[in-house]
This record gives C-alpha cells, sequence and structure tokens, in this order.
C-alpha cells in the first residue's frame, strides 16, 4: 500500500455475535464476518452470558482471521484496531477488548475503543456513504431504544430513551409468551405476518407525551391479555403488538425531527430490520417530507463495521486509545469525546 494507512479493523463481542471487519476511512466495507450464537440460546430462549464469552473465545480468532483475509489485508496495512469496549455482557467484551489490545500491540497500530451505541449511528453511512448532518437516529435493539440527534462526525445528543424495557427486549418478551421461539423479534414478525394487526387494540404507551418512550407496560398489557383470553390468535396478538410498537416508534421519531429542525431520520439497530417498522418509517418519510434512511438489515443487527466506521472518526477526533481502556458493561452514550 502507498501512503498511510485508511483501513480500520473492527472488533465486536458486546453480547452474542462474534465479528470482525475491515472497512476502508470509515465507509467503504472491504469485509465483513460474523458467527452467530442464536443457535447456542435458542434452547434457553436467551443470551447466557457464560456460554456467549466461552464462544468468543473460541470464534473470535477465526473471525478475525476470515476477516482479514476477505480483505485482503495484513496488519502492517491497518490504520487501527478498533473494538468495542461497552456496553454489553462483561464477559463477552472482556474477550475482545483483550484480542484488540493483543492484535494493536502486536502490529503496532492504534487502539480504538468504540461504543457500541455510537457504532450503530454509522451503520447507515456504510450504505449511504457519507451522511448529511443534522440528523436524528431512532436506535432500536434489544437493550436500547433512544433517539440521537447526530451534529456532525462524532457529536451528538441523546433526545430521549426509553424508561423501561426496550422495544427489542418487549418483542423477546412477546415471544416467549406466546411460544414464539428465540430470538424475538423475527418470531414475532414471521407470526405477525399471518395475522391481524386490528384483532386487539392494545396501548400505544406515552403515544401523546413528547418524546418519552415506555414498553413495559405494553409488553404487559399483552401478557395479561394472553391470560384472559388463552384461545387468542397468536399471530393477531403478535401483529396487534408490532403495530403498537411501529406506531409510537414512528410517532416519536417524527416528533424528534420536527423538534430539532432536521431533514434527515436514520434508523439503526436490530429491531430496524423489522420490515413494518421499516415500511411505516419510510411511509412517514414522505408524508413529512423526510429522507429516511434505512441500513440494511445485515448493518442493523451487531456487526464489527460499524464499529471499525465508528473506530475511523474516533480516530480522527480523539486519537488513539490506551491500552488500559477498560472494558465497561454500563457505558451510557457520551454526549462527544472519547468512550
Amino acid at each position: 500500500m502507498t501512503g498511510a494507512p485508511t483501513a480500520v479493523l473492527g472488533v465486536e463481542t458486546s453480547c452474542d455475535e462474534t465479528a470482525a471487519a475491515v472497512v476502508e476511512e470509515g465507509l467503504r466495507v472491504r469485509s465483513s464476518v460474523v458467527s452467530s450464537q442464536v443457535e447456542l440460546h435458542a434452547r434457553f430462549g436467551g443470551v447466557v452470558p457464560e456460554v456467549a464469552g466461552r464462544a468468543h473465545v473460541e470464534a473470535l480468532v477465526p473471525v478475525v482471521a476470515a476477516a482479514l483475509e476477505a480483505a485482503g489485508a495484513t496488519g502492517s496495512d491497518l490504520a487501527a484496531v478498533a473494538v468495542t469496549v461497552g456496553p454489553g455482557l462483561i464477559g463477552s467484551l472482556l474477550v475482545g477488548v483483550s484480542a484488540a489490545k493483543a492484535l494493536a500491540l502486536g502490529w503496532g497500530v492504534p487502539l480504538v475503543g468504540v461504543n457500541h451505541l455510537e457504532g450503530h449511528l454509522y451503520a447507515a453511512s456504510l450504505d449511504e456513504g457519507e451522511l448529511r448532518f443534522p440528523l436524528v437516529t431512532l436506535l432500536v435493539s434489544g437493550g436500547h431504544t433512544m433517539l440521537v440527534l447526530v451534529e456532525a462526525e462524532g457529536r451528538y445528543r441523546l433526545l430521549a430513551e426509553t424508561a423501561d424495557d426496550a422495544a427489542g427486549e418487549a418483542f423477546d418478551k412477546v415471544a416467549r409468551a406466546l411460544g414464539l421461539g428465540y430470538p424475538g423479534g423475527p418470531a414475532v414478525e414471521r407470526a405477525a405476518a399471518g395475522g391481524n394487526p386490528e384483532a386487539v387494540r392494545f396501548p400505544r404507551p406515552l403515544l401523546d407525551h413528547g418524546l418519552a418512550m415506555s414498553f413495559s407496560g405494553l409488553k404487559t398489557a399483552v401478557v395479561r391479555y394472553l391470560g384472559t383470553h388463552p384461545d387468542a390468535e397468536p399471530a393477531d396478538v403478535a401483529a396487534a403488538f408490532q403495530a403498537a410498537v411501529v406506531e409510537v416508534l414512528v410517532t416519536k421519531a417524527r416528533r424528534a425531527a420536527e423538534q430539532t429542525g432536521v431533514d434527515t431520520l436514520c434508523l439503526a439497530g436490530g429491531v430496524a430490520a423489522n420490515g413494518p417498522l421499516r415500511a411505516a418509517a419510510q411511509e412517514m418519510g414522505r408524508a413529512a417530507g423526510l429522507r429516511v434512511l434505512l441500513p440494511s438489515r445485515a448493518m442493523c443487527t451487531d456487526n464489527a463495521a460499524m464499529i471499525a466506521a465508528a473506530g475511523w472518526w474516533r480516530l480522527r477526533i480523539d486519537g488513539p486509545s490506551g491500552l488500559s481502556t477498560p472494558a465497561r458493561a454500563n457505558l451510557p452514550l457520551a454526549a462527544a469525546g472519547r468512550v
């Protein structure tokens, strides 16, 4: 290679996906490899932290090797190694952070610690190219549901987040109540495809209350309904629940865009792969005159390409992280600056 390296190796092990990717200048994905643990955890109905940690130990080296091989890259070709340092399961995070430190030290390249949530903010750029700021991102996953104003590269402001269950967590709990299996989001979406969303009118929590969000009460309403209607059609219940979540999320996203005066809305996070949510967001965008950016489904779920992209910008803005940078299970989304 000629000139300074511009490729970043991303490493992601925050939960139950072991992932590595090589991304050029924060935008062009040269490789993205993800080893899923879904089958390992399905029989437990959710992620078991100890099982996840052991699986990361076994998978990480071959996943990194596969990502480098697919990108045609070696350690000397890299500008940095970026790694998720939080939030997430501490045992899983430690596997990735320890490995990334060893790789950065061995190759003599900078280490960049990345907030997993910040990574999701860059997912759309991997499909759309450079983003036009400011914009609002609706970040919806199993552990987080938040509205974020992204003012510039590396500069963002949290507008609102759920007061209790994340939307993805509610999907998982409703799927369990309906006996649909794990992971809950895709299971509910599949069941809902054959159901009537108007068969039951579930509550739309805090729909008319600014940007505030809450999904615990909605999940409880579904469980109570099943208790009093044991013969209810699961597909109808799934469709009605999904419709309630989608209406709340799209309403809040539109309101956030209106309040901040932006003309672009991004979706991010695992729940952003949900088909009805994507369709409703696009329809809302057309009606409101908003540009709606939807990352590919592969970029919605946990992956290392988004970590590499965030790492590229974090390196340019803040410089490298120290090799003493810790993993932090409850790392918040900071207003700006390094994690």
